[in-house]
């Protein structure tokens, strides 16, 4: 019987595009908000790399309660407030430069508060999903959610350095927040599918985070997805976080260069994530996932050779390699999660991979400032690469490798 294409189904196609709207503006503001602190605050490399931490740092304090408290609520009217609420913090960017009161420790809060904001929303949702499509089309509807957000890596970033460049990084800041009112409204249409929180006895908050934390830890697919999640997550913002103060204040660029760039990730992005299914299909899942992985991860040696002529686009080239594999990944391996985990404990399972992945992200963000305050920006993309090139040993050593 041929299948309809979820895309037809009212539930998913609502929460497609409040993720595709959403992703959009984010895809801007993560170009936009260090550019406003390079080109109005005349921001160094140690404070670009601490407000690239705080967009995930402060997963480390509240992530592991934060599942608990999910697998609590209904995901989708908590998804529609993470929306608002970063919308709100945002907003308040543009108004602040614009009346002439823009400071660094604004920036930081933004940062981190809509981190906080970005943890509820993707936890809630990577908990929806199964709800919505049933766990026999997870490989499907993480192909479209994960393309459809490298589609708006390659737009939203590339936008972003034609809009700076027109329009200033502040009109750029509110975009993003337009983004995520659109995907309020968006979210607005997605059926009530999720029956009432049970209001009997609970277990405590503690024991009900322990159980979550061991369920992770304990798994024998679970584990290793997150030990090579966790080193591939340390290793991109040790490339990524000093980009713009090597490619526009080093190396003279103008910022659409730098958004093209990056808009080369979105594009491996969305090659990695549609072609996922076929790739997994031919030669197994696990396989393809360290396969992919060995063959691609040499690449990162070439990503510190950025500089002038040539060698900008041989290192672009070379982090499409890299995010080709990260949006293969992406499909599958959030796939394998979804399918081992009980929907009674998606919450807590989502949140503590978040707790480690997202954690790994922001501590990648302090070591590239750090490195690059003492050692200069090419030190931290080489240590980038010393993490990427080694990312795929986790998933060879575990049963994963030959999952079929």
């Amino acid at each position: 019987m041929k299948t309809t294409s979820l895309l037809l189904e009212p539930g998913f196609r609502n929460l497609y595009l409040g993720s595709a709207v959403s992703a959009f503006g984010a895809q801007v503001g993560y170009v936009a908000l260090p550019l406003l602190a390079v080109t109005t605050l005349h921001a160094g490399a140690g404070q670009v790399g601490l407000l690239s931490a705080l967009a995930t740092i402060s997963v480390l304090v509240v992530g592991l309660p934060a599942g608990a408290w999910i697998d609590r609520m209904r995901k989708k009217p908590l998804m529609i407030v993470a929306d608002l609420v970063r919308a709100v913090l945002l907003a308040s960017v543009p108004v602040t430069a614009w009346l002439g009161g823009l400071t660094m420790e604004h920036l930081y809060a933004v940062a981190a508060l809509t981190g906080v904001g970005t943890l509820f929303f993707d936890v809630a949702a990577q908990s929806l999903v199964p709800r919505l499509v049933g766990r026999e089309r997870l490989t499907e509807a993480n192909s479209l959610l994960v393309g459809t957000n490298a589609a708006m890596d390659i737009s939203g970033r590339s936008f972003a350095g034609v809009l700076v460049g027109a329009a200033g990084a502040p009109a750029a800041v509110l975009l993003n927040a337009a983004g995520y009112l659109g995907s309020a409204l968006f979210l607005r249409g997605v059926p009530a599918i999720e029956t009432p929180p049970a209001h009997g006895p609970r277990h405590k908050l503690a024991t009900q985070i322990g159980e979550g934390v061991r369920f992770v830890l304990g798994h024998a697919t679970l584990r290793p997805i997150v030990l090579q999640g966790a080193m591939t997550n340390l290793g991109f913002p040790l490339y990524s976080v000093l980009l713009p103060v090597l490619v526009v204040s080093q190396l003279g660029y103008p910022e659409w260069v730098l958004g093209l760039y990056l808009a080369v990730g979105g594009v491996g992005t969305l090659a990695g994530s549609a072609t996922a299914h076929h790739v997994g299909g031919r030669l197994g899942r696990g396989r393809a996932v360290w396969i992919v992985s060995l063959i691609t991860t040499p690449a990162s040696l070439l990503v510190p050779l950025l500089n002038d002529g040539a060698w900008i686009w041989v290192s672009a080239a070379a982090w499409f390699a890299l995010t080709y594999r990260t949006g293969l990944n992406n499909v599958l391996l959030v796939s394998f999660r979804q399918r081992v985990t009980p929907d009674e404990m998606l919450g807590r399972v989502n949140a503590t991979m978040r707790l480690i992945l997202m954690g790994a992200v922001g501590i990648g963000g302090l070591l590239a400032g750090l490195v690059g305050e003492l050692w200069g920006v090419r030190a931290a993309l080489w240590a980038g690469a010393l993490f990427m090139s080694l990312s795929w040993v986790p998933i060879y050593f575990s049963p994963l490798r030959a999952e079929r």
